[in-house]
């Protein structure tokens, strides 16, 4: 004669059942989200292998932005649309001219239900605002337009400890979008030093893998960063940095890694 279960044994069994698919699924979860990085890993190597080249046959980094902020290193305000595939950076990203998007970001937009920010083209990912020049322009001939005066290849003090780009997002009310730019610590003057007095920005590099961004630098390598912790300054779209884990990493001083001239 066989015994039944008690309702404790069905309970418990249920529990250990219940614990198994949740600990399969988060291994699965770690799983994608490590496959998912070492997509972006090669998108951001492309990506500072693409502005290295542009530096070598103009002598200085890729502009940022206009200052009419419709004409971006990732994609240009054309009538009504927004061209992915006419940034400055264009003719330097393959035969698609646009930047190849960050998948795990793109997965994320659209389980919040809205992709429309990816009309900025960035695909997730965000250029160091001072090596593109962001707040001094300069008139470009070549572009005829006033663009941000990017720093030439001489200014970079030390390529390998430069960041140049990163994983981005921007905080919103209910959630985060694309981000075309890597804003550092601190705001910065006119002349480009960094200021306690203006506070800091809200951040822009987003910590989507495990709790780490992906950063790549001047020199060509790719690296993981975890989050220091570190105030966020005013956000005017009502948006959490800290809730969607976005942040600073390095030191404070003179903006760290963002400054080419340290």
């Amino acid at each position: 004669m066989h015994r039944a279960f008690t309702l404790i044994e069905l309970l418990v069994t249920t529990t250990v059942i219940a614990v198994l698919i949740t600990l399969g699924c988060a291994g699965y979860q770690r799983v994608m989200i490590s496959a998912y990085a070492t997509v972006s890993v090669n998108n951001l190597r492309q990506l500072t292998i693409a502005n290295n080249d542009y530096a070598a046959d103009h002598e200085h980094y890729v502009p940022a932005s206009n200052a009419g902020d419709n004409w971006y290193w990732c994609g240009k305000q054309v009538g009504a649309e927004y061209d992915p595939a006419k940034g400055f950076l264009a003719d330097y990203l393959g035969k698609d001219r646009r930047v190849t998007a960050d998948p795990l970001f793109m997965r994320q937009l659209q389980r919040q239900g809205k992709i429309s920010s990816f009309s900025l083209g960035c695909g997730g990912y965000g250029y160091n605002t001072y090596l593109g020049g962001m707040g001094n322009w300069i008139w470009s001939a070549e572009y005829n337009d006033w663009i941000a005066a990017p720093m030439g290849v001489g200014e970079v003090q030390k390529l390998a400890s430069t960041v140049m780009f990163g994983t981005t997002a921007l905080a919103k009310a209910n959630g985060v979008q694309e981000y075309p730019f890597l804003v550092p610590p601190y705001w910065t003057d006119d002349e480009g030093n960094p200021s306690r007095f203006l506070g800091r920005p809200t951040p822009s590099l987003h910590f989507r893998f495990n709790g780490k961004a992906l950063v790549s630098w001047c020199d060509g390598h790719v690296s993981y960063e975890k989050m220091e912790d570190r105030p966020a300054g005013y956000n005017p779209y009502g948006g959490s940095a800290d809730k969607n884990n976005l942040g600073w990493f390095g030191p404070d001083e003179n903006n760290g890694y963002w400054n080419p001239r340290n």
